[in-house]
């Protein structure tokens, strides 16, 4: 079981809050991310990890719950191929709806989405009360950081806050998939 600091999740909650961009382990490697519904925040995080904004982005959360508002329902059976993943390691590219922000869906008509099992991360959507916004701790084009020093190594002052603790061992990625397609796209 992992570790978790209370104080340390409160402390990023609060940032998150306030606008802030913070790092997180994730069941992969260390996550950028901040508060979905700030474009401010957005912006800096793009503008942290140099990622075009047409690319879109993915929200994390704890439950499904926290990522409808974003989304357009779909068939019980097309949703059943990503609950059947959940929590876990697995993001899907779910049809978005229109007034989702293009700075989180990019060019696409869809948003990438993931419920994850990763206990630090359940525990701070929980906490915030929302999903947040995950993109690998990197530079675009470097390496994914693993660790919270490779975190303060690759964005020195750059962030708000990191948020200390283990990565899972899920792999350097997280599988993409769209929902409706069925076309995996990593």
């Amino acid at each position: 079981m992992m570790n978790i600091n209370m104080d340390d999740i409160k402390k990023a909650v609060h940032i998150l809050q306030a606008g802030g961009v913070i790092a997180y382990p994730t069941e992969t490697v260390f996550g950028l991310g901040c508060d979905p519904d700030n474009t401010l925040a957005i912006k800096k995080l793009l503008a942290i990890k140099q990622r075009p904004e047409e690319k879109g982005l993915i929200l994390i959360a704890s439950d499904f719950a926290q990522l409808k508002p974003y989304l357009l329902d779909v068939d019980d059976d097309i949703a059943a191929k990503a609950f059947s993943t959940w929590p876990g390691p697995y993001t899907w590219l779910w049809p978005a709806k229109k007034e989702t922000s293009t700075l989180l869906r990019g060019q696409h008509d869809t948003l990438a989405v993931r419920v994850s099992a990763h206990p630090i991360v359940r525990e701070l959507c929980q906490i915030f009360n929302k999903p947040l916004i995950s993109t690998s701790a990197n530079k675009a084009g470097e390496k994914p950081a693993q660790t919270g020093a490779e975190v303060k190594a690759a964005f020195a002052d750059e962030l708000d806050y990191i948020l200390e603790g283990a990565t899972g061992n899920a792999g350097l990625a997280t599988g993409i998939q769209d929902l409706v397609t069925g076309n995996i796209i990593r």
